[in-house]
């Protein structure tokens, strides 16, 4: 059995998932929580042996990785048994430097850490994740895999910033995406789904869940995309304000609010929790159901940012055969999908709204039989696409 042990780290916390290479079965999975913060962490265990939580001191990543470690060993299933040949790391922010996976030495693991300036949220955690990782499996290969990567297909007209030229690219200001791994993924089961060449194909993918964007793709590449030199730009998200003038920032700073301050609003404390009061969509459905203005104004303008995606990226692709969604909101929320695709009959978009309403686990197609595009409800399985790119990576090497 060979296996790869996928790892989605932040700053306090670690996600991890063991994938069976040939059937794509998770031999457990896990994750490390509150890690560095005061009071104790928690960690969650899930394999074959059954399931633990325990609470203890997790003073950071390194104290992670033991634990994971030793919640292994408790179960009786040590994780030097699983049969792992691969450890695939998700990295949000690849920058230019990293258009594919990506084996990772000591140089990597630091230019990794270097763009966390256009990260911060995100790439210092995946650092101390790595060399926690490292440090715990040294014998074995790291992988990472870029949320950035698959948007490098991007053509320069989609990925440049109207500025100055040099002062661009002495900022590496530009556009570079993200949801890539969840993209890629959607986008080829999607095609699987609908019987049609990849490479055939136009599409259009919403990933819409706490965090959100939109993806035009061309033959299974990338050509356009809603977020931008870092994840805040493009749609409504669930703390993300998405789109804002810029003009909004400098407004903010003459009148004393501090950067820190200003990024906090825009990415922690904008979206449907800046509208509402809650992040959670069940919440604002609730309370707009109820006749709360606020909430029926947030969904408002998160369907109409959605439908000025929707419609930007059929003019980019000049039409399209899939519109495809996913992720939590994109999978489970067919009120949001009904809006979303309400008249776009003109270009032959046609909803059927039982198929649409219908609950369902895997990939469908919620299209009316006569609608000249199909749309369809995809899961996205980011971890295996994890595994598949790391141990595909790997096994070239060893050629």
């Amino acid at each position: 059995m060979n296996a790869v042990l996928v790892v989605n780290s932040g700053s306090s916390s670690i996600k991890y998932q063991v994938i069976d290479e040939q059937s794509g079965d998770r031999l457990a999975q896990g994750l490390v929580e509150r890690i560095g913060e005061s009071g104790r962490g928690r960690v969650v265990y899930k394999g074959a042996a059954g399931e633990s939580a325990t609470e203890q001191d997790i003073p950071d990543h390194s104290a992670g990785f033991a634990a994971i470690v030793e919640e292994f060993r408790a179960a009786g299933t040590p994780i030097d048994e699983l049969g792992i040949v691969a450890v695939g790391h998700r990295v949000v922010h690849g920058g230019s430097d990293f258009i594919a996976p990506t084996l990772i030495d000591d140089a990597v693991a630091a230019r990794i850490l270097e763009l966390a300036e256009l990260a911060p949220l995100h790439n210092p955690g995946h650092y101390a994740a790595i060399v926690a990782a490292r440090a715990v499996f040294p014998e074995l290969p790291h992988v990472a895999v870029f949320d950035t990567a698959f948007h490098q297909t991007m053509p320069a007209r989609a990925y440049t910033y109207a500025l100055d030229t040099q002062l661009a690219a002495d900022h590496g200001i530009r556009r570079y995406g993200f949801h890539g791994i969840s993209h890629q993924v959607v986008s080829r089961r999607a095609a699987t789904h609908v019987d049609k060449p990849l490479e055939s194909l136009k599409q259009i993918v919403l990933h819409l869940g706490n965090g959100a964007s939109i993806c035009a793709i061309d033959g299974g590449q990338s050509v356009d995309t809603s977020m931008g030199l870092t994840p805040l730009e493009g749609l409504v998200m669930g703390t993300r304000s998405g789109n804002i003038d810029a003009g909004a920032i400098f407004h903010l700073l003459r009148r004393g609010v501090s950067v820190d301050q200003v990024d906090q609003e825009l990415n922690k404390r904008a979206g449907f929790l800046g509208m509402t009061g809650s992040n959670d969509f069940r919440d604002v459905r609730a309370a707009a159901a109820s006749g709360d203005e606020a909430a029926i104004l947030a969904i408002d303008v998160y369907v109409h940012r959605a439908r000025h995606y929707l419609g930007a990226y059929l003019a980019v692709l000049g039409g399209t055969d899939t519109v495809v969604f996913t992720a939590g909101l994109g999978e489970n929320g067919p009120d949001l999908r009904a809006l979303i695709c309400a008249g776009f009959e003109w270009c032959g978009l046609k909803l059927d709204a039982s198929r649409n309403e219908a609950a369902g686990s895997g990939a469908r197609v919620i299209s009316a039989d006569d609608s000249a595009i199909t749309v369809l409800v995809v899961p996205t399985d980011e971890e295996a696409e994890i595994a598949q790119q790391s141990i595909a990576l790997v096994a070239e090497g060893m050629r």
